[in-house]
């Protein structure tokens, strides 16, 4: 085998959520083990609402596939086993991987998902026999400490290594080198290749372009033409074209944010503002934790059709309240959403400042001056209408009028946030919460 100048690893949890749940499920003396029926994880078990998050390899043999609703799954295989989403015991497994691999392995590290991660082999590749033997070696450590299989992918550029990892599962080390990329991956479906989205694929297969290969060999000029920037790209990776290094040091806070794939897609205005507010107080927590304020915010959709969108807004004045945060988020919504269902929500924070640095002030932040005193015989004229708060932003004008006699306090709201917190801390996340913000005052 010739020399590389790069050994780049993705290192890939098969069926993250199902096996996860399936091992806790055992531990806790479960005679079944969900990976060897025909399961799935997600929706509500009494419901059977919601949609497919992970499937098993038996599930897959009835055409189960990810993200379609729960239903059409059930009627495709009337016995199949449902489990709900745990997220916290998926951090805590995800977050022992990466400690075992960079502890073990190699620092050199790039997490990019719960479940997946890239790995720089290079510098440590000199210590194996070879590639290959090092990505069986992860696989082997990985399943003898947790009881979880990964596929791992090996290549010279990240776009190959991933996926190579997609190849047969689970429990697979596979190679996809570039004197590989004619041989493995351009027979396959357009359709397999990373960044190619389900529109994007009808869409090439449209203009005549079937397979990997196809796209490989299209002429970059066309595909720009019917794909803009996205175009250059697919023919990118179609080629094994992926400068990207592996990002392995922690970069400074840009930012903070929270995203939440949903159970169920959501298909009115209100429950999308009530995730929102939760998104919005979990980057609140951050945002103080870190003793930040953010002076933008940016809202994310992505749609059942997993289209996405998204749109910031700049804050009058730096903040990090949970309700501050959540009315430029719910504001941002409302201009973004274009009635489609949504199967994720995010909020995000940037522009960030020190908390207790200057920060630049807005007039609305101004406190009131003291009327002044008027002689008895001068009549006062009428005072003019003070310009809308932020907070007044979502209020209808009924509300305004009722609400600018009882709104507490900024300092109020304050001492509320940090009440808030310490229950959080003593009681657990979930032993208070807020109402909707259309139907409390939120700080």
């Amino acid at each position: 085998m010739p020399a590389r100048e790069r050994i780049i690893f993705h290192i890939d949890v098969n069926s993250a959520y199902l096996s996860w749940t399936a091992l806790e499920q055992l531990k806790n003396g479960s005679s079944t083990d969900l990976r060897t029926v025909p399961s799935i994880i997600g929706g509500d078990e009494k419901s059977r609402h919601g949609v497919v998050l992970a499937k098993s390899i038996p599930a897959k043999k009835y055409g189960i596939q990810t993200g379609e609703p729960v239903a059409a799954a059930l009627r495709k295989c009337p016995g199949l086993v449902m489990a709900s989403p745990d997220h916290k015991i998926y951090r805590e497994y995800s977050r022992a991987m990466i400690k075992l691999l960079t502890e073990e392995f190699s620092p050199e590290l790039e997490q990019v998902s719960i479940d997946e991660c890239y790995m720089d082999f290079t510098s440590r590749a000199r210590f194996y026999a070879s590639p290959e033997e090092a990505a069986g070696r992860i696989r082997d450590r990985i399943f003898a400490r947790f009881g979880f299989t990964v596929n791992v992918g090996i290549s010279t550029v990240k776009v190959l290594a991933k996926m190579a990892s997609d190849f047969e599962k689970p429990g697979k080390v596979h190679t996809l080198y570039p004197e590989e990329i004619e041989a493995k991956m351009w027979p396959l479906p357009v359709s397999e290749l990373f960044m190619v989205g389900g529109r994007s694929s009808s869409k090439l297969k449209s203009l005549g372009v079937l397979t990997i290969g196809d796209l490989a060999r299209s002429d970059p000029a066309f595909l720009n033409a019917h794909f803009k920037s996205h175009g250059t790209l697919m023919w990118e990776y179609a080629n094994g074209i992926d400068p990207s290094p592996v990002v392995t040091k922690r970069q400074e806070a840009k930012g903070v944010g929270n995203s939440t794939t949903l159970s169920e897609d959501v298909t009115e205005a209100g429950r999308a503002h009530e995730i929102l507010l939760e998104l919005s107080e979990s980057v609140s927590r951050r945002l103080k934790k870190a003793g930040q304020l953010a002076g933008t915010v940016t809202v994310e959709i992505k749609y059942y059709d997993f289209t996405k969108s998204s749109h910031q807004t700049q804050a009058l004045s730096p903040v990090n309240s949970a309700g501050d945060i959540c009315r430029l988020a719910c504001s941002l919504f409302d201009e973004l959403w274009d009635g489609r269902p949504v199967r994720l929500l995010g909020v995000r924070s940037s522009k960030l400042t020190a908390e207790g640095g200057p920060v630049q002030l807005s007039i609305f932040d101004l406190p009131e001056p003291p009327p002044a005193e008027t002689p008895a015989s001068v009549e006062t004229p009428p005072p003019a209408e003070a310009p809308a708060s932020p907070a007044a932003l979502f209020q209808k004008p009924a509300q305004k009028k009722e609400e600018a006699r009882t709104a507490p306090s900024p300092e109020k709201l304050k001492k509320l946030d940090a009440a808030m917190e310490a229950i959080r801390r003593r009681y657990g996340e979930n032993a208070i919460r807020r109402g909707s913000p259309g139907n409390s005052r939120d700080s």
